[in-house]
C-alpha cells in the first residue's frame, strides 16, 4: 500500500512539473535570463509551491506522527558549511546551464525534452562522483 501511495504522490508531482513548465528546459532558462527573454511565470510556480509546502508543514507537524510511519524524519542539521555552499553552487550552475534539476529532469525523460538524454546521465555521474568523494571523508571523520 505504501508503494502505491508513493507512486501516486510522485505521479502528482510529475504532472505538476509538466503543467507548470518546470520540465521544459527552455522555459527554465528563460526564467533565469533576466537581461534577455525573461519569463517570470516560474516565479509564480515557486511562490505557489512555497505557500503549499509552508501550509502543509504547519498542518502535518501538528500531528504526533505521520499516518504511515512511526515518526517524522526531519533534517536535524542546521550548519551552513563549505560543503553545503559548494553543493548549492554546483546545483545552481547545473540548473543555469542545463535548465533542469533532478525532479524535472526525470520527468523530462518521458517527454523527450531536448538535451535531457545527455543531462540525466551527466547528472547521475555527478551524483556518483560527489558520493565517491564525500563518503570516504565521512568514514574517516566518524572513525
Amino acid at each position: 500500500m505504501l508503494v502505491l501511495i508513493n507512486f501516486v504522490i510522485g505521479l502528482l508531482f510529475s504532472v505538476g512539473l509538466v503543467i507548470s513548465g518546470m520540465s521544459n528546459p527552455a522555459k527554465v532558462l528563460n526564467f533565469l535570463d533576466i537581461a534577455g527573454t525573461w519569463d517570470p511565470s516560474l516565479a509564480f510556480v515557486m511562490a505557489g509551491a512555497i505557500a503549499v509546502a509552508f501550509t502543509g508543514y504547519r498542518l502535518v507537524l501538528r500531528r504526533k506522527r505521520p499516518l504511515l510511519a512511526p515518526a517524522f524524519q526531519l533534517p536535524a542539521g542546521t550548519d551552513i558549511d563549505r560543503r553545503l555552499l559548494a553543493g548549492a553552487a554546483i546545483f545552481g550552475i547545473g540548473w543555469g546551464l542545463g535548465g533542469l534539476c533532478p525532479g524535472p529532469a526525470f520527468t523530462a525523460l518521458g517527454l523527450s525534452a531536448p538535451g535531457v538524454l545527455a543531462f540525466v546521465p551527466a547528472m547521475l555521474a555527478g551524483i556518483w562522483a560527489a558520493r565517491s568523494i564525500t563518503m570516504p571523508q565521512r568514514a574517516l571523520k566518524e572513525a
